[in-house]
């Protein structure tokens, strides 16, 4: 209990296709894909930036 089984995705991708349309879809794949790149940059940034701390 509490895995996601392939009935319920199918269902969940539905859902959204119903909400959001065809069109809607990739402009939101893109937006979440630009946050998650954002995201991992700014990680990034902060780790090099305490690495560049310790070293001092």
């Amino acid at each position: 209990m509490g895995a996601i089984g392939p009935t319920q995705v199918i269902l969940i991708v539905l859902v959204v296709l119903l909400l959001f349309g065809g069109r809607k879809i990739p402009e939101l794949m893109r937006g979440l894909g630009r946050g998650v790149k954002e995201f991992k940059d700014a990680t990034n940034e902060d780790g090099a930036g305490r690495n560049e701390d310790k070293k001092d």
